[in-house]
C-alpha cells in the first residue's frame, strides 16, 4: 500500500478510471451483440438503427481514450462491411 499522499490519490483516480472504462466496454459489447442479433434476424431497419448507435458509441469511447481511435474506426468499418454484406 502506498504511503505518500500523491500515490494514494493516484490509486483512487486509477480505480475510478478503471471502473468507468469497464462500464463503457461492457456497454459497447452489449450494443455490438444486439447489432449482431439484428443482422442475423434479417431486420434491416432495426439493424441500421443499431449500427448507427454502435458507431456513435465506439467513437465516443475513442474520444474518451477508453479504446484507441484507430481500433474504433476499424470496428466501425468492419460493422458496415458486415451490414452491407447481409443486406
Amino acid at each position: 500500500m502506498a504511503n505518500i499522499k500523491s500515490a494514494k490519490k493516484r490509486i483512487s483516480v486509477i480505480d475510478k478510471k478503471t471502473a468507468r472504462n469497464r462500464r463503457i466496454k461492457n456497454h459497447l459489447k452489449t450494443i455490438l451483440r444486439n447489432l449482431d442479433l439484428a443482422i442475423e434476424a434479417g431486420d434491416k431497419a432495426k439493424a441500421e438503427e443499431k449500427l448507427r448507435l454502435a458507431e456513435k458509441k465506439l467513437m465516443q469511447a475513442a474520444a474518451k481514450n477508453t479504446i484507441h481511435k484507430n481500433a474504433a474506426s476499424r470496428k466501425v468499418s468492419r460493422l458496415y462491411k458486415k451490414f452491407n454484406k447481409a443486406f
